[in-house]
């Protein structure tokens, strides 16, 4: 009934729709308050799945060495997964959407939501096959051996066991962003986190009566935490308490609304995978300079682990706001969200990393008591800290970038990180450098690539 045909009878003007108040808000509403209400709910959720991953690294660690480092084999692949489904595809879902209301066609953001459900549904059964296929081979370059390679290879196949569910749960959230609503995605984030920590414990560590299953109860607990969380979503859109409702029997194949989605998602997950050759890449050229330079360079890492929520939060809740200005033709607003938005993570992250400078070794002295190591680290963070708050600046307007679904400048923005990080300490580790030109380089790159996605959204039509 919404179909429209691809060619027009003749053009007509454009009047501005009658939309809900809802949707009103975040077309009209002061720009600030309304991108910090919004952030607050991310924040948390997001911190919080910081800090599962974080608890989860404890309680494996209780486990043993081997599969300690068997975490840190199979971690990089499941957060490519977790970048891709969440932040790349499902930042194309939340602007699709979001155009989509902001032009007040809700029967086509109820129609993009179900195509966004095949493409989670398909990109989940890839990612099982893939890894049950590859990763053994993929944990293997990266420096598996024995006993670690086997925990690697039992943690991976858990894990991507359930890789529909952890699509489906980062889709399903992504299309309530997309109308606006943070709380709900936000709020059972929160609640997947949690119950992450607690049945991955318990089937890990065998706690009480529960047999200790090791690192398969480990990944159990993702597995099981995930597939609960998707199926209240799906409850949720299909009972129609949100302002999309979900009908599959209505569903009808569209190429132009797969390509709607697709055309910022495909790019961005180009984008999330860059990200990770960048930190294996970086990973390896630190390991050169022995074990302390890489544990302080791991302590540092964790740091940043921790504050890309910031950013993630802020970028994240620009998505809807930007797309349905950019929906409403109202290109000049979008540019103002972005920017506010872009400012926000700057100075967030500009404060931690002052106080990073100046406090380095509060940072490293949680982990480690070894003077080495906490001399390692103090280089990292020194030299990395100034980064952070162009790192910060990068990944908003990146996630505003989707919103208004022009997102190649921004990408190849982290291009350009990757290879000045691939190049550059090739270079460096090549004439023997010493280990903090290359923590400075690191630094250097996060700056470039903030400035640089900084120039691509200035100078990208809209």
């Amino acid at each position: 009934m919404n179909e429209q045909s691809p060619v027009a009878a003749a053009p007509r003007p454009f009047v501005r729709p009658i939309v809900s108040p809802p949707r009103e808000k975040l077309l009209a509403a002061p720009i600030l308050p309304t991108l910090l209400r919004l952030t607050l709910p991310n924040t948390v959720a997001m911190s919080a799945t910081a800090l599962a991953a974080v608890a989860e690294t404890a309680y494996v660690g209780l486990l043993g060495v081997e599969p300690l480092a068997a975490m840190a084999l199979a971690f990089p692949m499941i957060m490519l997964m977790q970048m891709t489904s969440a932040g790349a595809m499902g930042g194309g879902v939340s602007s699709a959407i979001a155009r989509a209301l902001g032009g007040g066609d809700i029967a086509r953001a109820n129609a993009l939501a179900l195509h966004a459900v095949v493409i989670a549904v398909c990109a989940g059964v890839f990612f099982t096959a893939f890894f049950w296929l590859l990763g053994p081979m993929i944990y293997q370059v990266l420096g598996g051996r024995g006993e670690t390679l086997g925990q690697a290879v039992l943690y991976s196949n858990t894990v991507f066991s359930g890789a529909i569910a952890v699509w489906l749960f980062n889709t399903l959230s992504s299309v309530l962003r997309g109308t606006g609503n943070m709380a709900v995605p936000s709020a059972l984030g929160l609640v997947v986190a949690v119950f992450q920590i607690m049945i991955g414990g318990t089937l890990g560590l065998g706690l009480g009566p529960v047999p200790r299953l090791g690192m398969m109860g480990v990944a159990l607990g993702q597995v099981i935490a995930f597939s609960l969380g998707t199926l209240y979503l799906a409850w949720h859109l299909l009972a129609g308490r949100a302002r999309l409702r979900l009908s599959p029997g209505s569903f009808k194949a569209q190429g132009e609304m797969f390509a709607d989605i697709l055309k910022v998602g495909a790019m961005a997950s180009l984008s999330s995978l860059q990200t990770v050759l960048t930190i294996l890449i970086f990973t390896g050229l630190v390991a050169r300079f022995g074990t302390v330079a890489l544990a302080g360079y791991g302590i540092g890492a964790r740091l940043e682990f921790l504050l890309i929520p910031i950013a993630f939060s802020v970028g994240v809740a620009s998505v809807p706001m930007v797309g349905m200005a950019i929906g409403a033709r109202d290109v000049a607003r979008a540019r103002r969200v972005a920017w506010t938005a872009g400012g926000l993570a700057f100075a967030a992250l500009g404060v931690i990393g002052l106080l990073v400078i100046l406090l380095p070794d509060a940072w490293s002295g949680l982990f480690t008591e070894d003077a080495a190591v906490i001399a390692a680290a103090r280089q990292y963070l020194i030299a990395a800290g100034a980064g952070f708050p162009f790192f910060g600046l990068g990944l908003c307007l990146y996630f505003a970038s989707q919103g208004a679904g022009r997102l190649v400048g921004p990408v190849l923005a982290g291009t350009l990180r990757l290879m000045l990080v691939a190049l550059g300490g090739w270079l460096l580790t090549a004439q023997a450098a010493p280990v903090w030109t290359l923590f400075a380089l690191a630094g250097s790159a996060m700056a470039i690539y903030g400035l640089a996605t900084l120039a691509a959204v200035r100078f990208t039509r809209w």
